[in-house]
């Protein structure tokens, strides 16, 4: 589970089950690891039908995960297309023995019984979902998992991505009091943050929401009543809900960002918010499609064209590396990669000078 938070943070993690000690480095606010908890839990805890946390990932021989439910009997796969399902493919869960086979195998004096290193139990963390199932951070994920609402209204069962979190002032502050104390430490818990408002958070999930119900696409201008009926289309923080929600990994492949740019550029009032779209770009490259890291130079390049940000606010993005939105390391590497484009913004610059240079001499 914590390298869940590892891959969703974009945070090194240090696990110690023997101590029941589990550390995300960096500063991370209460939402932020509350939202990353429910979504381990619904990708890969709840079975999809019953939404029942009595479940086993079993690793199939073609290199699937099926989420296996010994309350219905459900069967499910989970999402191959995040990071953690690839490393629970590579480093299965160990199968449970059962017990009537323990119990016949008595032999020689010295093979009666065998200790738990001989029967092949491994540390939680290399077992994967199921082996940690009798230490404290499972039974708290456990017991977390059946609080969860099982339906959605009338539509039905709840959907993957859509977690119904509680973001009230007061559910924040009372789940970030349940969280372990070391990490309670690294926490900045106000309610009265912007970061924190309960707006963005509502945004950022009806539009996820949308694209669901309707194949991947969404209405611009629903988006933007959505925006004026939550109060905040003239917030800069929009654009960041904007850049990490609106797009997907065919971001260039389908021309999205174009699609999108009349909503985009009606929104973009300030330089605030033009900083704030790059600052949401970094996040979804740099944490929920690291695949298109190497693709920023083009995304940045439909940016300019399309005016959604000028050639200011891209070179002082490009010139310094912050952990404002992703971890610093990953922060770097994003801009490493936006160098060419970064390169050939400097050198427009410069031929656009001497071109006015020489008009000047004649």
């Amino acid at each position: 589970m914590v390298k869940f938070f590892g891959f969703e943070l974009g945070a090194q993690v240090t696990a110690n089950p023997s101590d029941d000690r589990y550390i995300i480095n960096g500063a991370h606010d209460a939402p932020k690891l509350q939202d990353s908890l429910d979504g381990f839990i619904n990708k890969f805890v709840l079975c999809l039908k019953c939404k029942n946390p009595e479940t086993d990932l079993i690793v199939s021989k073609d290199g699937n995960i099926i989420r296996d439910c010994k309350a219905c009997g459900q069967s499910s796969d989970v999402d191959l297309r995040h990071k953690l399902s690839g490393y629970i493919v590579k480093n299965p869960p160990k199968k449970k023995k059962s017990k009537s086979s323990s119990k016949g195998k008595k032999g020689k004096k010295g093979d009666e019984g065998s200790s738990p290193k001989d029967s092949g139990s491994e540390d939680p963390e290399d077992m994967g979902i199921d082996g940690a199932s009798d230490d404290e951070l499972t039974k708290r994920i456990r017991a977390e998992a059946k609080e969860l609402p099982t339906h959605n209204g009338d539509n039905g069962i709840l959907k993957d991505d859509d977690w119904a979190v509680d973001m009230s002032e007061e559910a924040i502050k009372a789940r970030a009091q349940s969280l372990p104390d070391d990490l309670k430490k690294a926490l900045v818990i106000e309610g009265e943050d912007e970061g924190e408002d309960t707006p963005y958070d509502v945004l950022g999930k009806w539009i996820v929401s949308e694209k669901n119900e309707n194949d991947g696409t969404i209405n611009d201008v629903k988006v933007y009543q959505k925006a004026v009926e939550l109060g905040i289309e003239k917030k800069h923080r929009t654009l960041q809900v904007l850049a990490q929600t609106l797009f997907d990994g065919n971001i260039i492949k389908k021309n999205q960002i174009k699609e999108h740019s009349g909503l985009l550029k009606k929104m973009i009032t300030s330089d605030r918010h033009e900083k704030a779209l790059l600052g949401g770009t970094e996040r979804f490259v740099g944490t929920e499609h690291p695949e298109l890291i190497n693709a920023i130079p083009s995304i940045l390049m439909v940016y300019y064209e399309h005016e959604l940000a000028s050639e200011e606010t891209i070179t002082a993005w490009g010139t310094k590396a912050s952990k404002k939105y992703v971890d610093v390391q990953i922060s770097k590497e994003v801009r490493r990669a936006a160098g060419p484009f970064l390169k050939w913004l400097e050198e427009a610059d410069a031929e656009s000078e001497e071109e006015d240079d020489d008009e000047d001499d004649e």
